[in-house]
C-alpha cells in the first residue's frame, strides 16, 4: 500500500506519517544543513512534534554520522518512539571559492555504508523499527549501475527500505530505478522523493512500485514566502492592516491547540 509523507508542519489528517527533515529542522534553528544540528537537539524537536500528533514519524539522519555514534542513536530514536529512520550514502564537503561556497557531492564507500546498516540493524531490540538507506547515485553521476548494486547490497546488509532521487526533471530516470529494481526485488518498500520530478503524479509512482512518497520541504519554503510577503507588507505600509486582510483570524491558530 502507498503512504504519502509530508515534512512537520502540514494539516496532518492528510497524510500516513510525518517526514522530519534535517534540513527543515536545520533551518528553523538558522543552521546550515550539515549536520551541524545534533541528535540531541533533533529530538527534542521529534518530542514536540509527538506533544501535537500520534502519526509515525520518519526521521531524515543525514548520513548517520560515524557508526559507532549512528548504533546509540538508532537505539534511542527506537525508545523514543520514531518509527524509521533514513541515512544516506552521500558525502558532502563545503569549498570556498572566488564565487562563495560551494558543496561538493560524492558517495561513501559501499562496503562501509553497508557495515553502517548492518551494525545499525544488529542493536534494535524490536523487530518495528525501520532503517532506509538513500542511494545518491542519480545525483552524483555515479549512475544507474552503481545505484542498483548499491541498492542490492544494502538490502542485503540489512536495510528495510530503499529511498532514491533523481534530480533530473523528467521522470524516466527515477521510474526506470524503481523498475529495474523491481525486476530484483518484490517486495523491499521504495521511498522517493520527487522534488525535480514534481510533475509525476503519487499513482503513476505506485504502478512503478513505490511504495513511499515524500514531500520533504514544500511546507517549510511555502511558510517562508508567506512570513516575508507579511514583512514587506507591513515594512512597505508602516502598519500591519494591509498585511491583516491576508492572514487567518488569531482565533483559527489558536482552535489548532488542543486542550487537555
Amino acid at each position: 500500500a502507498e503512504k504519502t509523507v509530508v515534512e512537520n508542519g502540514g494539516n496532518l489528517d492528510q497524510y500516513d506519517a510525518i517526514w522530519v527533515s534535517s534540513l527543515c529542522d536545520s533551518t528553523a534553528k538558522g543552521k546550515p544543513d550539515i549536520e551541524l544540528v545534533d541528535m540531541s537537539s533533533r529530538l527534542r524537536t521529534i518530542d514536540e512534534i509527538m506533544d501535537v500528533t500520534t502519526k509515525p514519524i520518519i526521521l531524515d539522519g543525514g548520513t548517520g554520522g560515524l557508526v559507532d555514534h549512528f548504533v546509540y542513536n538508532v537505539r534511542t530514536l527506537e525508545r523514543t518512539g520514531v518509527s524509521a529512520v533514513v541515512i544516506e550514502d552521500k558525502i558532502e564537503r563545503r569549498k570556498s571559492g572566488p564565487e562563495g561556497a560551494v558543496f561538493i557531492r560524492s558517495q561513501e564507500d559501499k562496503d562501509a555504508f553497508c557495515e553502517k546498516i548492518a551494525a545499525g540493524k544488529s542493536a534494535l531490540r524490536t523487530e518495528e523499527f525501520m532503517i532506509f538507506a538513500r542511494i545518491e547515485s542519480l545525483m552524483t553521476g555515479a549512475g544507474m549501475d552503481d545505484a542498483i548494486e548499491r541498492a542490492v547490497a544494502y538490502t542485503r546488509a540489512g536495510a528495510d527500505g530503499i529511498m532514491i532521487q533523481s534530480g533530473e526533471t523528467d521522470p524516466a530516470q527515477l521510474l526506470s530505478f524503481c523498475d529495474k529494481f523491481r525486476e530484483l526485488d518484490l517486495h523491499t518498500p521504495i521511498a522517493v522523493i520527487p522534488d525535480s520530478v514534481n510533475a509525476v503524479t503519487e499513482e503513476e509512482l505506485q504502478e512503478h512500485g513505490v511504495n513511499i512518497v515524500i514531500y520533504a520541504d514544500q511546507m517549510t519554503r511555502s511558510a517562508y514566502k508567506a512570513m516575508l510577503g507579511t514583512a514587506e507588507t507591513m515594512l512597505r505600509c508602516h502598519r500591519a492592516k494591509e498585511a491583516a486582510d491576508s492572514l487567518p483570524p488569531m482565533e483559527k491558530l489558536i482552535s489548532l491547540i488542543d486542550e487537555i
